[in-house]
């Protein structure tokens, strides 16, 4: 056997080895696997971990946007013409979030930790000076306090005087600082001097500044990844009572800060929210890119606040049957100290259009009322996120308050909040890095495949030759065969003349005749 055939063959070899190889460990799915298994057990709420410390301290910029509804027809709505609002803000806060006092429970499979929230103003991102800038809006202690004397005639009446004594009416008018951060009510202020349970300060953000929601522990994602992030208990419990129904106190998912990796489009993703007083659901919506990084959208359907009668399943969050809202709404009383405050999306987006045709200065638009989140689906990391939210009160006549005679019930939206996050560019370049590993080493089977068929092509090729080149001696072989002969048979070699016979100094002079025939 030739080297060159001992070479062809060793690349056939090569060949067919790689690509066996190859083959195999894509239907195996091996490093696909491998790697699989290797960022679930990276991916976990545990010291050394890859995500440990971005977690107890997120190094991207957190902002929240207050956005105010200003009443600019406060009188001749409540002579009973439609009330007309216009939308004040951004006031923007940069939200400083940490995790304080976190600690490894039950062998490393849990973890307990609060979450403490700090604000601080942007005058360069907000439309003007909240401690200037006045809103015209709800009173909202005033209808807190009507809202719980409402099955009480006599109470009503006297508290119906004291607000006119003390020029409280349904409406206020008050600096952005004050509604968001807290003022003295007068009329809190005087209840509270015989009531010490009624704390005489309100407001929307009043103690939410520097502090937190209470004691969460989570689920580390050592036993299941699935369960990473995911709230096992909240101020030590592993469910709320603020519902009607075992299924809608349950608190289920993360707190919005952490999810798992190998994010699946079908599944369901679900957020437990102190401000809400209940979890939440996300539902896949579209692939979307952010710096670069792939990643799937995930935001509240419509069936999260619909009606009972659209989503039975909702029937739990009703207050009571007669209480009981229109889709795009939650009425979140029960962990409001009895405030008839109502949850929805801005501008009432995703809800029952009576609600938005209601009010005039409503306009609701998905791009800028959407709650979303965008997350890497390989590691679950949130790479863009946008809170949204409206605070409304629930406004209607109530028997021993005059001044609610001539109102029907509506739903007055008072401000909504966005609260927003994208990935900085030091946590996307890791995330590239990652993802970078992650495909090289979940398709190194491919470029096995590749080589293989590298090496095919050159077999073919050295075939191709090697076949060209035996056939090139074959021809050369056969063209001199036929030459030797023609030669011997057809032509001799004869002197020229006898001298030449004779003369071996002479030159050489040779004729070439035809050869003579035997039988002439």
């Amino acid at each position: 056997m030739t080297r060159r055939s001992c070479a062809i063959y060793a690349v056939g070899l090569i060949c067919a080895s790689l690509l066996v190889v190859g083959l195999g460990l894509i239907v195996g799915q091996v490093f696909r696997t491998f790697m699989q298994e290797r960022l679930k057990k990276e991916i976990v709420l545990v010291e050394g971990s890859r995500v440990f410390e971005s977690w107890k301290t997120p190094p991207p910029p957190v902002y929240m946007e207050y956005f105010f509804f200003n009443v600019t027809n406060v009188d001749q709505f409540l002579k009973g013409s439609k009330p007309e609002v216009t939308q004040v803000g951004p006031y923007t806060y940069r939200e400083y979030r940490y995790k304080e006092n976190v600690t490894m429970v039950e062998n490393g499979t849990r973890v307990s930790a609060y979450n403490t929230k700090s604000f601080v103003f942007l005058s360069d991102k907000s439309v003007g000076d909240p401690t200037v800038d006045s809103i015209t809006t709800v009173n909202i202690p005033a209808w807190a306090v009507m809202e719980k004397l409402k099955n009480n005639f006599f109470k009503a009446s006297f508290i119906s005087i004291m607000m006119n004594n003390l020029g409280s009416g349904l409406f206020t008018t008050r600096t952005v600082d004050e509604l968001l951060w807290g003022y003295e009510d007068p009329l809190l202020a005087r209840l509270s001097s015989s009531s010490p349970d009624v704390e005489k300060v309100f407001g929307l953000m009043y103690k939410k500044n520097g502090t937190n929601d209470g004691e969460f522990v989570y689920h580390t994602g050592q036993q299941n990844y699935m369960d990473y992030g995911r709230v096992e208990t909240w101020k030590g419990k592993s469910n709320v009572s603020f519902w009607t129904s075992t299924q809608s106190n349950s608190i289920n998912g993360s707190d919005g800060s952490a999810f798992h990796p190998l994010l699946n489009k079908d599944e369901r993703l679900y957020i437990f929210t102190p401000d809400l007083c209940r979890s939440i659901y996300m539902e896949f919506e579209k692939e979307v890119e952010v710096k670069g990084i792939p990643a799937y959208r995930f935001t509240p359907p419509r069936s999260v606040l619909a009606s009972k009668e659209e989503n039975p399943a909702n029937e739990g969050f009703c207050i009571s049957p007669q209480e009981c809202l229109g889709t795009g709404l939650l009425k979140v009383s029960p962990c409001r100290k009895g405030a008839p405050v109502v949850a929805s999306f801005p501008h009432f987006h995703l809800a029952d259009p009576k609600y938005v045709s209601a009010i005039e200065g409503m306009s609701p638009q998905g791009e800028h009322h959407q709650t979303y989140l965008d997350l890497n689906p390989t590691t679950g990391v949130i790479v863009r996120a946008n809170k949204r939210a409206q605070v409304n009160i629930l406004m209607n006549k109530i028997s021993g308050f005059a001044k609610t005679r001539a109102l029907k019930e509506i739903i007055f939206p008072v401000m909504f909040l966005n609260e927003s996050v994208v990935i900085d560019d030091a946590s996307a370049a890791r995330v590239h890095k990652l993802l970078l590993i992650v495909t090289l080493v979940s398709n190194f089977p491919l470029i096995i495949v590749g080589m293989g068929a590298i090496m095919l092509a050159v077999f073919i090729l050295l075939l191709y030759r090697s076949r060209q080149q035996k056939n090139e001696a074959k021809r050369v072989v056969f063209t001199k065969a036929l030459y030797a002969t023609a030669t011997e048979d057809d032509t001799s070699y004869s002197p020229v003349s006898d001298k030449e016979k004779d003369d071996s100094q002479n030159g050489t002079y040779i004729g070439l005749t035809a050869k003579a025939d035997p039988q002439a």
